[in-house]
């Protein structure tokens, strides 16, 4: 398991050994620390956990790589590690979150405290590493600005088993087609066929981030909940455009997923969701029966 840490403090590379050996329950002499840049010649090549340390700027200190082989039983995921490695070394540790952006970390305090941070590298010979923001105030950064990243929530994929049901469907009409047919079913960009594949994953999506609780952010920026409800409009027009057998397949895979948008919402008598959206974009003259249930609590609006 290889494991990719920043420090904020000056941590000794004694404390690191002692600390990486409580996180994995093993003794410090089975865990070898050494300068990245180090002579070999002085590593420990047999030990079962190895960290290379390398020295950063800014906001932190140490960049530590860490591996752990077959040998340790306990080898917890990259946020369990960081948390403990924080506590044990008492420090705050940042750790690269799973999502696209690669200025996207995690940070994680001694005290337990754990919020998605914005980690910047300047242009700079070394690099200057700056945190510009972070989701809840963490006391070691109080130059951060404390706000939610909406570009994290958009990188998210949640899993579309209907949009990739239809899809496969396509596909296998497409292959059974004669040639003069099967060029109305390609999926080139702008196609109606790439518009219900790309739609359809759109509308699933918010769909599934809707019934999971808004997980793993806990929140859902407004400006996506409109586009994915726009999505939904570009469905319903898409289908008079679709070759003719793969009409019934997008309205198959629309059924299944409206029955759960309809189930995850509740009725918006007072219009309530246009108002609110409104400040993200303008909703245009949708008229789609989606325009008309919102999300209770609305996502938006949680802290």
């Amino acid at each position: 398991m290889t494991y990719n840490l920043l420090t904020v403090d000056f941590i000794s590379p004694e404390t690191m050994a002692v600390a990486l050996a409580g996180c994995l329950d093993i003794a410090v002499g089975d865990v070898d620390v050494a300068d990245a840049d180090g002579d070999p010649g002085l590593r420990n090549w047999d030990a079962p956990v190895s960290c290379e340390y390398r020295p950063v700027f800014g906001d932190v200190t140490w960049s530590l790589g860490i591996y752990a082989d077959e040998r340790v039983a306990d080898q917890p995921l990259e946020p369990d590690l960081a948390a403990r490695f924080a506590k044990a070394a008492a420090t705050t540790v940042l750790f690269p979150a799973p999502e696209a952006p690669p200025s996207a970390y995690w940070v994680v305090t001694q005290e337990g405290i754990l919020t998605r941070a914005r980690l910047e590298l300047s242009d700079e010979d070394p690099p200057l590493y700056t945190v510009t923001a972070v989701e809840a105030p963490v006391p070691r950064f109080p130059h951060a600005t404390v706000t939610r990243f909406a570009e994290i929530v958009r990188e998210q994929r949640p899993d579309t088993p209907v949009a990739d049901g239809f899809a496969a469907s396509v596909e296998r009409v497409r292959q059974s087609a004669a040639e003069p047919t099967r060029a109305a079913l390609d999926d080139v960009t702008g196609s109606p066929v790439w518009s219900a594949k790309d739609n359809l994953v759109a509308w699933e999506r918010v769909i599934a981030h809707m019934e999971s609780g808004w997980a793993p952010s806990g929140w859902y920026p407004a400006e996506l909940y409109r586009e994915r409800l726009e999505a939904r409009d570009a469905l319903a027009d898409i289908s008079s455009r679709l070759p003719r057998d793969l009409t019934p397949l997008l309205d198959e895979a629309l059924e299944r997923l409206d029955r759960r948008f309809a189930a995850a919402t509740a009725e918006d008598d007072a219009g309530l969701l246009r108002r609110e959206l409104a400040d993200a974009s303008s909703t245009g003259n949708s008229t789609g029966w989606w325009w008309s249930r919102r999300p209770e609590p609305a996502p938006w609006g949680r802290p």
